[in-house]
């Protein structure tokens, strides 16, 4: 496969776990090509725990999932917004977006996608648009969020990094009650997006803006 035209990354995750499920083998793939990768994850989710579990789980998952995908822990960047929320605290989002734009100055930004039905994922896009206004940008797929997705944007995978965004999505041990949590699905969605884009596997986005 060809190098992909990126080389610094900010995936952005509104809750723990929504970069490793929607794009957890592009980041591993742009990993091993050589690109910086930060994250930054903007709810923890505590009140959403399932029983039985400590409130921190998400985030000792999230650090372990990261490991996975070869993502450095002193990239990702933790904040701590009320789950379902995010409404209200838009402009405190906005603002820390455009921090992370001003530190890091990526030239790809990974984002929720503006057909997602969770009110945390629609801010998250709509403040993405926002505070950054030059770089490409491309939200990622989660099927049972959104119903409608237009899979505008085709990265083709190795079966290394599909493994990996799979290793990732296992530590979220306290998640596996979720039924789209199960790795077939995962491997049955990267096949068909790989046969839209004549590759063995892929990961599918919507363009928000494209900069090349």
């Amino acid at each position: 496969m060809d190098k992909l035209p990126f080389n610094k990354i900010l995936a952005l995750s509104p809750h723990t776990d929504d970069i490793e499920f929607g794009c957890g083998g592009t980041i591993h793939r742009l990993i091993q090509q050589g690109a910086k990768i930060c994250t930054a994850v903007f709810s923890l989710c505590e009140e959403s725990v399932p029983k039985g579990y400590p409130k921190d789980i998400l985030l000792k998952e999230m650090y372990q999932a990261a490991v996975k995908l070869n993502i450095p822990k002193d990239n990702i960047a933790v904040y701590s917004y009320p789950v379902r929320r995010f409404p209200e605290h838009r402009q405190d989002i906005l603002e820390d977006l455009v921090k992370l734009n001003r530190k890091l100055k990526p030239d790809l930004v990974l984002t929720s996608s503006s057909f997602d039905r969770h009110q945390d994922h629609q801010v998250m896009c709509q403040e993405s648009i926002r505070a950054f206004r030059d770089q490409t940008i491309l939200a990622y797929e989660l099927p049972w969020n959104s119903p409608e997705f237009h899979a505008q944007a085709l990265i083709s995978l190795k079966r290394k990094n599909l493994d990996a965004k799979l290793d990732a999505i296992k530590c979220y041990q306290s998640q596996e009650f979720r039924h789209f949590s199960e790795p077939d699905f995962f491997l049955n969605l990267a096949t068909l997006r790989g046969l839209l884009n004549k590759s063995e596997l892929a990961e599918a986005f919507e363009v928000i803006r494209l900069s090349l």
